[in-house]
């Protein structure tokens, strides 16, 4: 028998009895024991569906809501680069700004800016702009890109990658193991170029992972480019 003490409070409260899942569950197995085995309790069955069902439904939430909060980051994350990447008032001092603030505050482990050039590489103009800049011959953005693949190029490619070389990332080629390249259209006349970033974790740029903070970074950058080479 249930203390008396015991009875009075689950009169007096037996919502306590309904919002506990365990209690319920126990409940509902001694009822269909009590009925014996020959009688299939469909309240019960129904019941065990519906909590399947909720289970179901509060994950699906909790992950609509986590992605949601992981969109709101990335976008500030994002604009805050923008600002950072505005800042400057010459070029040095612009790509200067990439490989620091902007980079730790995209959370990358490296950025490249990539440009088309028929002028040598090893010309002190270009050495004195510093390792974010790299300067590679025409055509190197497409064949980066593609792979050597027949495909089409889109705006932004995220993947998993291991260089094969040390050329584009340097000393960091060897733990470089995602990426995300972003074509650049600086407009007629001129020849494109591509914003690498480059990450240690290899599940930081996937092919499945949206890219539309990035292309719109990618349109930014892409303008401020525009400026500096006119």
């Amino acid at each position: 028998m249930i203390e008396q003490d015991l009875r009075d409070r689950l009169i007096a409260a037996p919502e306590s009895i309904l919002e506990d899942q365990d209690v319920m569950r126990a409940l509902i197995a001694a009822n269909e024991r009590a009925m014996g085995s020959n009688i299939v309790d469909l309240r019960g069955i129904a019941m065990e569906r519906l909590e399947t069902r909720l289970d179901r439904l509060e994950d699906t939430h909790r992950s609509v809501i986590a992605a949601a909060y992981e969109n709101l980051a990335g976008t500030n994350q994002v604009h805050r680069a923008i600002l950072q990447m505005l800042d400057p008032l010459t070029f040095e001092e612009f790509l200067q700004s990439l490989g620091t603030e902007v980079m730790q505050t995209l959370r990358v482990d490296c950025v490249r800016l990539v440009l088309e050039s028929v002028q040598n590489a090893d010309d002190p103009a270009l050495r004195k702009l510093g390792e974010v800049l790299y300067v590679a011959e025409p055509g190197f953005v497409a064949e980066y890109i593609a792979g050597g693949r027949n495909v089409s190029l889109r705006p932004a490619t995220l993947r998993q990658v291991v260089p094969a070389s040390d050329a584009l990332y340097g000393e960091r080629a060897g733990w470089i193991r995602s990426e995300a390249l972003m074509r650049l259209d600086f407009g007629k006349g001129r020849l494109p170029g591509m914003l690498v970033m480059g990450a240690e974790d290899p599940h930081q740029f996937k092919p499945t992972q949206g890219t539309d903070l990035l292309a719109f970074f990618a349109g930014v950058f892409e303008r401020t480019m525009r400026r500096w080479l006119s």
